[in-house]
């Protein structure tokens, strides 16, 4: 029987402050674009506990890791930069916690925006802390005026990328200013902006579906043809789910 693949996606979090209580919250286009590709979305809530995380893991097929702001560059061993906007602390502990199983379990994984950024640190990667500085000749990748912000692809022959946009002239939005700088051995980059910033990972391997994306195909500024990601990464939680078919 054709099954639609339940994919999990981490929540993000904001403490309480002063009369207002905590919340967790989750930008529409994350489920949407998973539905519209032929998923059904979970939320995955904070857990605080590894034997109920681990409970949530076991029934699902894949894992989409959202943006947000931004990880404290300090639990990875480098200095606080200070255009640096972390993480709402207990979301920062849960994502980190959720990506290392993820990798440990190697679940099929989409990571977007902050979610590739940690994917690769989670992998022994790091990651430039603000662009402008650690690359001055880059463009401009965050234009607060301006949320449709866009610039060019430059995608690698033979990636998934490929498949999404085949030939011809790309563009995708852009509103980071930190990126991936050293890449773990398990990920490959399969695009780049024009002045070498990393725009997208997959796994090295083929016995582990892993996608990354520092653009967000999510997003109301994203074009239609971004949704193609999305049903890329369905595509390949279903190759590694052998009694799963996608349906239409």
């Amino acid at each position: 029987m054709n099954e639609r693949p339940l994919i999990g996606i981490n929540a993000d979090y904001r403490d309480s402050r002063g009369d207002s209580p905590a919340f967790s919250y989750l930008c529409a286009g994350y489920y949407d674009s998973v539905v519209k590709a032929g998923g059904i979305p979970l939320v995955i809530p904070i857990l605080e506990d590894d034997s109920s995380l681990d409970r949530v893991l076991d029934l699902l097929n894949g894992i989409v890791m959202i943006g947000g702001a931004d990880l404290d560059p300090r639990r990875d061993g480098f200095m606080l930069h200070p255009s640096v906007r972390s993480l709402e602390r207990r979301r920062e502990d849960f994502d980190r916690r959720l990506m290392r199983r993820v990798v440990q379990r190697r679940i099929p994984v989409f990571g977007i925006g902050l979610g590739m950024q940690l994917l690769a640190v989670t992998l022994g990667g790091n990651l430039f802390l603000h662009i402008p500085e650690d690359m001055p000749r880059a463009l401009p990748h965050c234009d607060p005026s301006d949320p449709s912000h866009r610039h060019a692809l430059e995608i690698a022959p033979g990636s998934i990328m490929e498949r999404v946009y085949g030939e011809g002239e790309i563009r995708v939005n852009s509103m980071h200013h930190m990126a991936v700088d050293e890449v773990p051995l398990e990920l490959r980059v399969t695009a780049r902006c024009p002045d070498g910033v990393i725009e997208a990972v997959e796994s090295a391997s083929d016995d582990w579906f892993a996608l990354g994306t520092q653009f967000h195909p999510e997003s109301p500024s994203a074009s239609a043809l971004d949704l193609r990601i999305f049903e890329e990464f369905l595509a390949g939680v279903a190759s590694q789910t052998p009694t799963m078919r996608l349906v239409a």
